[in-house]
């Protein structure tokens, strides 16, 4: 498959899902979200070490019960 820029695969991704889990502290101004159709969760944690971030899914998941399309939702 041929690269892909970042907005790009935010489009791809909200054809086939609902919800996207990303890291990416700067995602929300370096793409124009309310174009894409997904429930976007940003992850703030001290660091990207699956311990960690294990920590915060059993809130993630509940926050994704209550969000709606398009909502982006800093989470630490």
């Amino acid at each position: 498959m041929a690269a892909r820029k970042n907005g790009e695969l935010l489009k791809l991704a909200s054809e086939s899902f609902d919800a996207f889990i990303t890291g990416d502290q700067n995602l929300t101004s370096q793409q124009n979200l309310q174009q894409i159709d997904l429930m976007i969760i940003v992850l703030i944690a001290k660091d990207n070490r699956l311990e960690t971030l294990k920590l915060l899914m059993i809130e993630v998941n509940q926050t994704l019960e209550s969000l709606n399309q398009g909502d982006v939702i800093p989470f630490s």
